[in-house]
């Protein structure tokens, strides 16, 4: 299995990181990483839209989704931010969504997959309430479902860390339970 571990964690100390590297490491199977935070990922603005037009695959731009496109398994770890994830994570995700590349479309105009990815696993952390789901894996979820037809997720997170009185270590624990659960001890 080819595993691609996207981390889009912002601070060195990341919680999220450690709850992921933990995950990895129950898995077992090398893993190649990005860090978001770290590369060059621009926002989609016009001049990043006439080179994904353009198409050429020889671009840097396009190393991303060769990299993504080649992956059986994706782990991400993004802290839980307003609500969602960070913007550098969503910045890679439309980095690797390219048409014809990635992915493509039928003839009724629904998207199908031209990559690898098999199972999405998605990890994060939040200092207070997850206050819906919906916005940081609910996203994911449908983003990996709706253009590669990916049926099989795993969802963890730890949530309330920094909440005055809140036993955080214990709340990360729980969540490394649930991974030992399913990977073992």
């Amino acid at each position: 299995m080819n595993v691609l571990f996207v981390n889009a964690c912002l601070r060195k100390q990341s919680r999220t990181k450690k709850l992921a590297k933990y995950l990895l490491e129950k898995m077992d199977q090398p893993y190649e990483e990005i860090c978001v935070q770290n590369e060059e990922i621009a926002s989609l603005d016009e001049k990043t839209l006439i080179e994904r037009d353009r198409k050429d695959l020889g671009n840097k731009y396009f190393s991303y989704a060769k990299q993504f496109k080649e992956a059986d398994i994706i782990v991400i770890a993004s802290p839980y931010y307003d609500l969602s994830f960070s913007a550098k994570l969503k910045d890679y995700l439309e980095t690797i969504n390219i048409v014809d590349l990635t992915f493509a479309y039928n003839e009724q105009g629904m998207p199908y997959s031209l990559s690898n990815v098999k199972k999405v696993i998605y990890v994060t952390t939040a200092g207070g309430p997850i206050i819906s789901h919906e916005y940081g894996y609910g996203y994911i979820e449908t983003f990996f479902k709706a253009f590669y037809g990916v049926q099989d997720f795993e969802y963890y997170y730890a949530e309330g860390l920094d909440i005055i009185g809140a036993d955080a270590d214990g709340i990360l624990e729980r969540t490394k339970a649930q991974i030992d659960e399913r990977y073992g001890y």
